[in-house]
């Protein structure tokens, strides 16, 4: 009887080990495995901040704020890391100074903005999982007397373990930046084969509109996402291109907790 013991004693401390050796890694993959919709159940509660305002007092041609936000609740660190931020690209026409929050920015708007001025700040998440937040910033402004409007985008990957975000050279590696710009470059020419006016003249395209590196990155389930804002690639009609580089071609380039496993 005691042998049997004995025998059934070894082979639960070898279960426990084996099962140890079998838990998660230390440097488990912050990118599952699992299509974002399936991650996006395990990601940061949101909650939506609409608001649209034109001035008090103002009657006739009138500026106007618009709002279309997010409010992380329980995370007032990124809650006002996404204010700021879009306070903060506010002024990216130099139009306007820079403010310390959306309320700031809409106090100085009131006093220095022309008849017809708008503008329009909003926030979206690109990409959830329980350890990140991808969430992209948009701007769009319109003077008066303006052609049109004039956008900006900034992704912002919030790294929910450290709360804060993660800056550019957190997720590429060192020494691997050029790596990284041809891996966009072959994703530009991908890219411009969906583009109708640089099939027809592809000289002329490029000597108008020539490739130019990003550091506008947001991680996805599938790859980085690389967006542009108008006139940094393309025309104004063609928007603001986006551009993927997939996980297998940025093996080495990225940290590896980035990879999917």
């Amino acid at each position: 009887m005691r042998s049997v013991a004995l025998r059934l004693s070894l082979i639960s401390l070898s279960a426990a080990v084996l099962a140890a050796c079998a838990g998660p890694a230390k440097d488990i993959s912050l990118i599952p495995t699992q299509t974002a919709d399936i991650t996006s159940k395990d990601g940061a509660f949101t909650q939506p901040l609409k608001v649209k305002r034109t001035k008090p007092g103002c009657k006739g041609d009138c500026p106007t704020i618009e709002v279309d936000s997010l409010i992380f609740p329980g995370n007032k660190a990124l809650t006002h890391y996404v204010d700021s931020q879009l306070a903060d690209m506010s002024q990216f026409d130099g139009n306007y100074a820079a403010q310390s929050s959306i309320n700031a920015f809409t106090d100085y708007f009131w006093q220095h903005a022309g008849p017809r001025d708008q503008v329009i700040l909003s926030a979206k998440t690109r990409y959830r999982n329980q350890h990140l937040s991808v969430i992209e910033l948009g701007a769009w402004q319109y003077l008066t007397g303006a052609a049109h409007g004039i956008s900006e985008t900034r992704f912002v990957n919030w790294d929910h373990r450290a709360n804060q975000p993660l800056g550019f050279n957190q997720i590429i590696k060192p020494n691997q930046t050029q790596a990284y710009v041809q891996r966009l470059q072959q994703a530009h020419q991908s890219w411009l084969k969906t583009q109708e006016a640089a099939q027809a003249d592809p000289a002329e395209y490029n000597r108008l509109w020539p490739f130019q590196p990003s550091d506008n990155i947001a991680l996805t389930d599938s790859g980085l996402v690389v967006k542009y804002n108008s006139y940094d690639l393309a025309p104004y009609s063609s928007g603001q291109p986006e551009l993927h580089i997939p996980y297998p071609d940025l093996e080495g380039i990225v940290q590896p907790q980035f990879l999917p496993r």
